[in-house]
């Protein structure tokens, strides 16, 4: 059993309308997460569904957010994009993770490096809540659920390339400020802040030295008859690459990125067999200064990927 299965059921979603924009339908959205987790109260996972103004049989991008300074913050780029995308046709499913509340003083922390307290979890928590939202997919008539799309960024962009690898329900992917060997992303950063994976530099470098053999193994074996050295090997995109060959993917990456190293996100696009990459004159914490480019390149990928026609490509 590889660790991002679940206990399937029967989709309990609940939907609260919100107000009409004029970009179609929006709602709040909250269901049950079957992965039990620290980062949901009470288990519930919450998200925010857009539909398009008019038509059916809508296809579907799940949107999963970066980690930051603040829920809004981190949600607020997946907000606009799933708004543009009604215009264009395509519903979304933005899904929401929510910073771990400092009870005593009542307030929220940065949910990043050295605040999470469990990696693994934490990706599991994404990528089974996405696949989730895939099940209550096919349970909505206006939705074609033979035509889903994922779209991380940073983390989140990690957490959809395992989840579009584990899971063929996927059709497409874009991953955004997002790379692979967990090695490089920890301590070749330049920001002054390393991830938090409870290693050294040294001790995650001799980790480190015995992924090649996993890799192969995991080839030879399947994923889940495969011990890993560490826990960090089952969210390394690296071993869910081989998954992702040959299939529609789009990848967009900062080209002054201080935080996933430009090695990093290179080993990952080769891995995957070389997609198309755009590099945009940014970092990582200001690529959406370049929205329009992104928004740009986004509808026109899924807009090939999901055979649409007469597509306003603006």
């Amino acid at each position: 059993m590889q660790p991002y299965d679940y206990v399937k059921g029967e989709p309990r979603f609940a939907l609260q309308r919100q107000v009409t924009r004029r970009y179609g339908p929006h709602y709040e959205v909250t269901f049950h997460s079957a992965c039990p987790n620290r980062y949901q109260e009470k288990d519930t996972a919450c998200g925010e569904y857009y539909l398009p103004n008019t038509g059916s049989q809508f296809p579907v991008a799940i949107l999963i957010h970066g980690l930051g300074v603040s829920d809004e913050m981190n949600v607020a780029p997946c907000r606009i994009l799933a708004r543009d995308l009604a215009k264009k046709g395509i519903a979304s499913f933005v899904l929401k993770l929510l910073l771990p509340a400092q009870a005593a003083e009542g307030k929220k922390r940065q949910l990043s490096g050295p605040y999470i307290e469990n990696w693994l979890e934490l990706y599991q928590v994404l990528v089974i809540n996405t696949r989730q939202v895939i099940d209550w997919a096919k349970s909505r008539n206006e939705l074609d659920a033979q035509r889903v799309a994922v779209i991380g960024i940073s983390t989140g962009g990690m957490a959809s390339a395992i989840a579009m690898a584990v899971d063929r329900r996927i059709t497409a992917g874009v991953f955004i400020i997002a790379g692979g060997n967990m090695e490089k992303i920890s301590w070749g950063r330049s920001t002054e802040v390393q991830l938090g994976h409870g290693c050294t530099k040294s001790q995650c470098h001799q980790v480190y030295s015995h992924y090649p053999q996993y890799l192969a193994d995991v080839k030879e074996k399947g994923i889940g008859n495969v011990i890993p050295a560490k826990e960090c090997f089952l969210f390394d995109t690296l071993t869910f690459a081989p998954y992702l060959r040959g299939r529609p993917i789009l990848m967009i990456n900062a080209e002054e990125d201080n935080s996933v190293p430009k090695d990093s996100t290179l080993e990952f696009w080769q891995a995957c067999g070389r997609p198309r990459i755009v590099w945009l004159p940014t970092n990582h914490q200001t690529i959406f200064l370049r929205y329009h480019s992104i928004r740009s390149e986004i509808t026109a990928f899924l807009a090939s990927a999901f055979n649409m026609v007469n597509e306003n490509q603006a």
